[in-house]
Formats: structure tokens, C-alpha cells, sequence
């Protein structure tokens, strides 16, 4: 039997009242398939559901074949060993206890068929780049990248039937990213994929755009899925002007049948009161002349109703999606103001990195996967300590960082913010989570129940409204899980603030947008490069 996923009549509410979905039906098969969407429409909640993480109100969720699920953002315990990830304990045991000379039957049932399972486990670890990654490590010593492509590596190597990916290229440097792309270029089974990576959508065999709670699916890949919504949409747009025409020619026509009925009516009255013909005969004439232009101006007010009907549906064909607005805080940085000093510090990870940032420049940090990005910036605020040299922050700063844990995530987004701006008021938070699309139930529900994309957004406003405002931010990898509206949006906005940038990214479109006055690449030093 060929593997699928079919949802009946699926509804969910969040716990607090809010319905997600209404009786939601989908059908997909085997190929591979793109997740879009809008922030919040609930990609990662459906796949979820799918997976069982979550629970539907009602309906039926039928998965044929075995199933894997690699969420949006994968947190593992640092403590926590690779071949533990990978699924892997038991089995390097039971191998080790036989070889060791110990026969139970127990360990020979643990093992199976799977006495390879180290040799399959390191060519799947080399086809995602893992290759120096030892399975007695720990995760802690993995950058953000390597503990994506390390949980890709434990759902492949569980070898499902069915595969759901959330936004599986986050964290990626460029070398990884292309080692996903293959793996999804040769998938044979069904996948499902999560990406505002338009790469990752290029590869698909159809897209679904779930919007209002329903999903619409097209044949091809993201180019063409847009030519062809390119073309619907002109097309909504030529009816909307033919209904607006329609209509105010209803109302045109409405308004002069009007105007001949009173006139009509003041003509009768007028025969009547100067009792030209037989009172009876002009009683007759009038309730004939009423009745007569009750039907004509019924007809012109149903005409007129039908032309806004076909209006309000036209309309509705155009599609007028919210986009956040990013307005980054009031601050200004003096072109030769020291805002930050690195002296010969060395890293957790080894590099030893010295830099001097002045004024409000924008600088481009990029880098492969584990060459200490992260830990470079978590240094120069204060979360790790260096092994040696000095940091000098001389501004203040602020930071988002690639995991978005600086939420608790039991106080909700308002609460959140309040908490970073003690002297907001409850009228400005709520309008400056507004502008980030977080409104009644998203700005009250918990940050911990927040889609990927609605936990970033409740982030960076919180990032962004605290006190004091900041003159120096960082951002970590601030593209991951915005929609590719929200990202022309942020890149408008950090091109705009006046104050000091350093932003890593794996995305060198991004990055380009935001104008950076430096690029600087950390791998075994940190060094000044050409533009990417």
C-alpha cells in the first residue's frame, strides 16, 4: 500500500477559546509537498497534529506508513549524548555486551537485523555533513546548524514512510543547505515541508497555501504556484473593477428611477387635487401607479443588491494579507563613538577574535556551521565568559537570539513585553504588539504555545521596547522564521536604524538587503571579506 496522509472534518481550539481550524480536510500522497503561509496560519500546529504532538477537537487523522517529524525548532538537552538522539543506545549495547562475550538472548533481540547499524548511521551522518561528529559527543559541544541536521539524521536513519519537515534549512550554512536540498531531491516517499527557504520550494512536486483556516494546492513549484497566483490575481483584480463599475451603475439607475417615480407621484397628486377625471377613477390610477412603482423600485434595489453581492465576492478573491511593521527604536550612534571593543579574546570553541565597531555600522557576520557565530555574539553580551582577552560593550545592547528563549514562556506576549518596559503602558505595548500582527488571543496566550513565527514577532517587540532603548543590537540567524513579506519588512527597517547592527545569517540575499558598511567571516579567525 502506497503511504498518505488524510485529515477528515479536523477541527482544533487552543485552550483558550481560539479556533484554528473548522471541519479542515486534506489529502496529500506520495511526493513532496510545500507547506506556505502567512504567520500564524497554522502550518506548524498541522503539522503537529499530524504528528500527535497535538490533539484535534474532532475529525480523523490517518498517517499510512511509519512517520517522522522533524520540528521547527528542535531543543535537546546539552547533556544529552549523539547515539541518544539518534536512537542508537540499545542497540551499540546489546553489540558490545555480545562482543564482550556476554550471550543473552536479550541483547540478539535488541539487534534484529541491525548490526550494521554504526556503518548505516555514519553514511547518513556524511550525507548531512556530520561526518566529524562522534556519536560519544554531546550536544552541547553542536552549533545551532549541526543539532538541525543531527535530528534530520535521527528521523532518516528511522527510515519513515512519511516525513514532515519544519523549516529544515534554519540554522544552515551554505555547505548544509545544499546536503538538504539533495536529501529532499531524492526523497521517494511522502514529505511534507515547512520552508520560507524558496530554494527548499523550488524542489517541490506542488504546494498547499493553508490561509483562514482552509488549504489550496498547485501543481508545481514555488515559481509556479506564483505565475499562476500572479495571473489569478490580475484576474480578481479585473472583476473587481467590473463589479465596482456594475455597481455604481445600479446605484446611478436606483438613484434616477427614483427621481421619474416622485415626479410621477407629484403628477397624480396634483390631478388628483384639481379633480380633472372621476375621484374614483383616480383612486384607481394612484393605488395602480403605487403598486407599479413598488415593482420598479424593487427591481432596481435587488439589482443593486445583487451588483454589491458580486462586488463583496470579487473581493474577496484579492488577496490583502497583513504584514507586520517593524519600527525600530529611536536611538543614534556618533560616527566615531567606540561602541564595542573585542581585545584577543578567545572563544569558548577556540577562535581568538579581536574587533573594533564605531558608530552605527551594520555589520554582516557569516561563517560556516560551528565556527563559533553564535558563541561570538552570546560573548560580547555577556552569556559566556571567555577563555582569555577582554570585551568592552560601551553601549547598550541588545540581542535575539537563534533559539528565542529570551521569552518565559508561561507569561503571555503582552505580559512579556511589560516586563522588559516597566514604564510602558498596557495601551503601547498592545499597539506595539499590534504592528507585529500579535492581537487579542495571540497577545494573551502563553509565549510557550506561540507558533515559530509568532514567538519571533513577540521576540523582537520585546527586543525592541525595552528600556533603556538599545543602540547596539545583535540578531542570530532574525530570518528563520519569518514569512518572505515579514523579512522585506525587517530588512526595511535595519536599513533604517540609526544605531550599531551585527547580524549573523546563513542567508546572503538577506544580508545584502540590509546595505552592511562590513562583512566579516568566522571560521578559524575572524577576518574582513568582500561582499558575498
Amino acid at each position: 500500500m502506497s503511504s498518505s496522509l488524510v485529515l477528515s472534518d479536523v477541527s482544533f481550539t487552543w485552550p483558550d477559546g481560539g479556533a484554528l481550524f473548522d471541519r479542515f480536510a486534506m489529502v496529500i500522497g506520495t511526493g513532496r509537498t510545500g507547506l506556505i503561509g502567512v504567520n500564524g496560519s497554522g502550518k506548524s500546529t498541522l503539522l503537529r497534529l499530524i504528528a500527535g504532538e497535538l490533539r484535534p477537537a474532532s475529525g480523523l487523522i490517518n498517517v499510512t506508513g511509519e512517520l517522522g517529524y522533524l520540528p521547527q525548532n528542535l531543543i535537546l538537552a546539552s547533556d544529552r549524548r549523539v547515539d541518544d538522539v539518534l536512537g542508537l543506545v540499545e542497540v551499540r549495547s546489546a553489540i558490545a555486551a555480545i562482543e564482550s562475550g556476554d550471550v543473552d538472548e536479550r541483547h540478539f533481540a535488541i539487534i534484529g537485523d541491525q548490526w550494521d547499524i554504526e556503518k548505516r548511521t555514519r553514511a547518513t551522518l556524511v550525507q548531512l555533513g556530520l561526518e566529524k561528529v562522534a556519536l560519544d559527543s554531546r550536544v552541547g559541544e553542536l552549533s545551532g546548524g549541526e543539532v538541525v541536521l543531527l535530528g534530520l539524521a535521527a528521523r532518516l536513519l528511522a527510515n519513515p514512510d512519511v516525513l514532515l519537515l519544519d523549516e529544515p534549512t534554519n540554522n544552515l550554512d551554505t555547505r548544509a543547505r545544499e546536503l538538504v536540498y539533495e536529501m529532499i531531491r531524492t526523497w521517494k516517499g511522502v514529505l511534507v515541508v515547512i520552508s520560507h527557504d524558496r530554494a527548499v520550494l523550488e524542489l517541490m512536486d506542488r504546494i498547499g497555501d493553508l490561509r483562514d483556516g482552509e488549504i489550496t494546492f498547485h501543481g508545481g513549484n514555488l515559481s509556479s504556484y506564483e505565475q499562476a497566483l500572479a495571473v489569478e490575481q490580475e484576474a480578481a483584480q479585473r472583476m473587481v473593477r467590473a463589479a465596482e463599475s456594475d455597481f455604481k451603475r445600479q446605484k446611478r439607475e436606483l438613484g434616477e428611477a427614483r427621481i421619474k417615480l416622485d415626479r410621477r407621484q407629484r403628477y397624480g397628486q396634483k390631478m388628483f387635487d384639481t379633480k380633472r377625471e372621476p375621484r374614483s377613477r383616480m383612486r384607481l390610477r394612484k393605488r395602480e401607479a403605487e403598486v407599479s412603482a413598488g415593482k420598479l423600485r424593487n427591481l432596481h434595489i435587488d439589482r443593486l443588491k445583487e451588483s454589491q453581492d458580486r462586488l463583496k465576492v470579487a473581493e474577496e478573491a484579492i488577496r490583502d494579507d497583513d504584514e507586520i511593521r517593524i519600527e525600530l527604536p529611536e536611538t543614534s550612534v556618533p560616527s566615531e563613538k567606540e561602541i564595542l571593543r573585542l581585545s584577543e579574546v578567545e572563544l569558548r570553541n577556540g577562535p581568538v577574535v579581536s574587533l573594533d565597531v564605531r558608530g552605527p555600522e551594520r555589520i554582516a557576520l557569516v561563517g560556516p556551521n560551528g565556527a563559533g557565530k553564535t558563541t561570538l555574539l552570546r560573548t560580547i553580551m555577556g552569556d559566556l565568559e571567555p577563555r582569555s582577552g577582554e570585551v568592552d560593550v560601551r553601549v547598550t545592547a541588545r540581542w535575539l537570539p537563534q533559539r528565542l528563549d529570551v521569552l518565559d514562556d508561561e507569561l503571555s506576549a503582552a505580559e512579556n513585553v511589560a516586563r522588559a518596559a516597566p514604564s510602558a503602558s498596557g495601551n503601547a505595548i498592545r499597539a506595539r504588539l499590534a504592528r507585529f500582527l500579535l492581537r487579542g488571543r495571540q497577545a494573551d496566550q502563553p509565549a510557550g504555545q506561540l507558533s515559530g513565527g509568532e514567538r519571533f514577532r513577540a521576540t523582537l517587540a520585546t527586543l525592541l521596547l525595552a528600556e533603556p532603548a538599545p543602540r547596539l543590537l545583535l540578531l542570530d540567524e532574525p530570518t528563520n522564521n519569518l514569512d518572505l513579506a515579514s523579512v522585506r519588512q525587517l530588512a526595511q527597517a535595519l536599513r533604517s536604524y540609526s544605531g550599531a547592527l551585527v547580524v549573523a545569517s546563513h542567508d546572503p540575499a538577506f544580508l545584502r538587503t540590509i546595505e552592511p558598511t562590513r562583512w566579516l567571516r568566522l571560521e578559524t579567525e575572524l577576518e574582513e571579506i568582500d561582499p558575498l
